[in-house]
């Protein structure tokens, strides 16, 4: 391999053979894009948003869903642009690298694996919940938390290796059932004699406060991270670029339809669920969906058929993001910011080592939180969600930066909402952060994800940022949008761009 240094880093030029090890295949149309896109994001509406009712109060969390909303929505059209531009892989870290050089690109993609791994930690956590209710109340069967936990993550761990073409099937047939659940539950709680909208203010207010706002404007604010719960996930799409068959075109297609989808069954929950069962009731259940259920059908197992089927969203998400951190770690591997082994596709052409060492490390976090004395549920929630805005501040930067500094390069896509949007979105994120940040109950996860930060910086100054790899990202981002350059830089040639960049 010949070797160049540039901005700090060293590369090298890797033969055809280390990229054929590498390989992805195209695999997926629109449909296919909007089901792991739906996927990924559906089982926010089974669990985990109503926290930010315990937080808020009802009609503070709708006001942190419509600030998440606008945030999600101006997000979405930046990254539709940018992935239209880079159809790579690397998505939010190929972004952030083209507009600010290898330790941003690096930083974004840490902060989206953080958030991907979590969030499959999460949503494994309340898949074994609902299934542990649905087998005691039907079966009388119950097992301990983490033998849920590992038999879910090695279900969809092989299915994920399987191949590309059975995950993008898989996830638009639960993405469809999921949504025909939820549309059962809609008719049946308008229809039902148990619905009750003033039970959505059914919490007893602060002193001073009113019954809309029962803790006041800062529970709005430390709401917003579990209003995110209701399309957390959906930004995933870019990740899927090589493997799509028309990136430019489906991936910003996808990710619009997609959050118009999630916005529906967002209202559908937010509304309808706590109206059967109280507001404050729903507040902090680990099953919301389920509660709902049994409100409407007491003293019936009914409820637990139901919710079986209401426990094929919560497994659809398993598989969606899982793919995402599969291709995420997959992406920063190939690249030379993660150990290049986890990048190994083999014969099936999935990333299959990358997947494995995500799975183990979300499963020993949900083991070292829940038996380490707190509820893993929320801790690791929060975890992902502060390793999410950061990968999303990072990515509006690196929209307005790259709109600055190349304003000529080819976008198939351009966004509705331009540079405005973006920047309106970018600052909702800096606010959950910040929101996360001060609320004394996350300040463990917010510990952790520090601990982590700083000890991958350690590891990428002393070591990974001397053996990066001039992956297509890479070699995007070096050139400056000339894809069809030449893969191999001289050693001793610094061109403009390249200077710039």
């Amino acid at each position: 391999m010949s070797t160049t240094s540039v901005s700090g880093v060293t590369y090298a030029t890797a033969g055809q053979e280390y990229f054929d090890k590498r390989g992805l295949t195209r695999s997926a149309g629109f449909w296919g894009l909007w089901g792991i896109g739906i996927a990924a994001v559906i089982s926010g509406d089974f669990s985990g948003w109503n926290f930010g009712i315990d937080k808020a109060g009802w009609g503070g969390f709708v006001v942190a869903a419509v600030l998440v909303t606008v945030m999600y929505f101006g997000m979405l059209f930046s990254i539709g642009e940018m992935s239209a531009a880079m159809p790579h892989t690397g998505g939010a870290y190929s972004f952030a690298r083209a507009a600010m050089g290898p330790w941003g690109g690096f930083v974004t993609g840490l902060a989206e694996t953080v958030e991907y791994v979590m969030t499959t930690g999460v949503v494994v956590y309340f898949s074994g919940q609902y299934a542990n209710s649905i087998t005691d109340e039907l079966f009388g069967l119950s097992l301990p938390a983490w033998v849920w936990w590992l038999v879910i993550y090695a279900v969809f761990l092989a299915l994920n290796t399987v191949g590309a073409e059975i995950s993008f099937k898989f996830a638009i047939v639960v993405s469809v059932i999921s949504l025909a659940v939820l549309g059962v539950f809609g008719v049946m709680a308008l229809t039902s004699s148990h619905l009750d909208l003033g039970s959505l203010f059914d919490i007893e207010p602060d002193a001073g406060q009113s019954t809309f706002l029962p803790h006041g404007l800062s529970g709005v604010f430390f709401a917003l991270p579990f209003a995110m719960w209701l399309f957390l996930g959906i930004e995933e799409l870019p990740l899927a670029a090589e493997e799509s068959h028309t990136p430019a075109k489906d991936i910003p297609r996808a990710g619009l339809w997609g959050m118009v989808t999630l916005v529906v069954t967002g209202a559908v929950v937010v509304v309808l669920n706590p109206a059967l069962t109280g507001s404050a009731a729903l507040a902090t259940s680990g099953e919301p969906l389920l509660d709902g259920f049994r409100a409407m059908l007491p003293n019936s197992q009914m409820a637990a058929v139901l919710s079986a089927f209401a426990l094929v969203g919560l497994l659809a998400s398993t598989q969606g993001i899982m793919f995402a951190y599969g291709r995420n770690i997959y992406s920063l591997s190939r690249a030379g910011y993660y150990p290049k082994a986890l990048s190994l596709t083999g014969k099936r052409k999935t990333p299959w080592v990358a997947l494995l060492v995500g799975g183990a490390i979300g499963y020993g976090a949900l083991f070292a939180v829940q038996y380490g004395g707190s509820s893993a549920g929320s801790i690791v929630l929060n975890i992902a969600v502060w390793g999410a805005v950061i990968a999303y501040l990072l990515q509006m930067v690196s929209f307005v930066l790259l709109r600055l500094r190349f304003p000529d390069v080819a976008r198939p896509y351009r966004s509705p909402v331009g540079v405005p949007g973006a920047v309106v979105a970018g600052l909702l994120a800096a606010m959950i952060f910040v929101g996360v940040m001060l609320n004394p109950d996350y300040r463990s996860a917010i510990v952790a994800i520090g601990v982590v930060f700083v000890a991958a910086l350690a590891a990428f100054a002393l070591w990974g940022r001397k053996r990066l790899v001039l992956s297509p990202e890479e070699q995007y981002a070096l050139t400056g949008g000339a894809q069809d350059a030449a893969t191999v830089l001289p050693e001793s040639e610094e061109p403009d761009e390249l200077a710039r960049v």
